[in-house]
């Protein structure tokens, strides 16, 4: 994988054909990496194609863009000549393309060139010509202006690109106050206030826009499913699919869910397991000394940051709750210091 600075060259060339991706059910950060590096390169009349490997949540709808984001598991048929004719492929806030499930042999056998722009560890470099990995930086989004800035073009740094910026960093540095806030992360915002960006508009349409059944659900969670490790200074959450659809909960409503423990005084390690029916699906939240990225690696097939991680499992969920409380019980002396 070349350095991301040799790309910069190309991107005034005569226009291009272009997919920009991200990983399953994107975030904030992955949709806003990506709808504000379209709105940067369409200034230089490329041809564009933003593509998402499933649906993605309601509340990020409204940002500016979302219309041209193609749900790849939907249109899977129309995607596949998209993908054989890009020249080049932007691979946003993932760095291996099996986060892209069922599209990934689509980019593997694609000849276009592959451009990584990612802040996790471990990244497959073998799988892209160009790119930069940085697990040090708060966000892609992040990283996505630095890509800007750095290739030049400052100045063409508008509302939409930094709407969409905004987003992805405020929700990655957890509305600023991770650790992963760093001085630059708040001179880059300063930067994006400058295009007049309504950052009580976004912080609203991202965190007040969810249904009432959507609070109701949390409620329930919080009363009926939240167990607290006190020993082991861990609480975990189980979703049973029942839950699921007693509350009619879609894409996204249980996003955000795996912090609430975390304001639990004396709690160090915070798991979220859901039952999705295909497979189970798992968060990882710890506070300062404890490194869920290894545990999800290890452990559950995924991984992620030192602090923020996720995982998977195809066990039935009850053997899946046994599982994590056998192998948290092996960290017991990391987890209390």
């Amino acid at each position: 994988m070349k350095p991301i600075a040799s790309f910069y060259p190309f991107i005034s060339q005569l226009p291009q054909n272009i997919v920009i991706t991200f990983h399953q059910k994107p975030d904030a950060d992955a949709m806003g990496s990506a709808l504000a590096l379209f709105h940067f390169l369409k200034q230089f009349h490329h041809r564009i194609k933003i593509i998402s490997p499933t649906n993605w949540a309601s509340f990020l709808h409204w940002m500016p863009g979302t219309k041209n984001v193609i749900d790849g598991d939907k249109h899977f048929e129309t995607i596949q000549n998209d993908i054989a004719n890009a020249t080049w492929i932007f691979a946003l806030d993932f760095n291996v393309f099996s986060r892209t499930k069922k599209l990934e042999p689509l980019f593997l056998a694609s000849k276009a060139k592959k451009i990584l722009i990612d802040h996790h560890e471990h990244p497959d470099t073998k799988a892209f010509d160009y790119g930069i990995s940085l697990p040090e930086k708060s966000s892609t989004c992040e990283m996505v202006y630095d890509f800007i800035v750095d290739s030049g073009y400052k100045k063409l740094l508008n509302q939409d690109i930094a709407t969409a910026l905004y987003a992805g960093i405020m929700t990655d540095t957890g509305s600023f106050r991770f650790s992963n806030t760093t001085a630059k992360v708040h001179e880059i915002v300063a930067q994006l206030k400058k295009t007049n960006i309504n950052h009580s508009l976004i912080h609203q349409n991202l965190f007040d826009n969810f249904s009432e059944q959507r609070w109701r659900f949390i409620g329930f969670i919080l009363q009926n499913r939240l167990v607290v490790n006190a020993a082991l200074k861990t609480a975990l959450i189980a979703i049973t699919k029942e839950d699921l659809e007693q509350y009619n909960i879609q894409t996204g409503d249980t996003e955000g869910l795996v912090q609430y423990p975390m304001g639990i005084k004396g709690i160090e390690f915070v798991a979220l397991i859901v039952d999705r029916t295909e497979e189970v699906r798992c968060s990882f939240r710890s506070k300062l000394f404890f490194n869920v990225n290894e545990f999800a690696k290890q452990h559950f097939e995924g991984g992620g940051h030192i602090m923020a991680a996720g995982g998977r499992s195809k066990l039935p969920l009850a053997e899946v709750v046994e599982q994590f409380w056998a192998i948290t019980q092996t960290y017991e002396s990391i987890l209390n210091g």
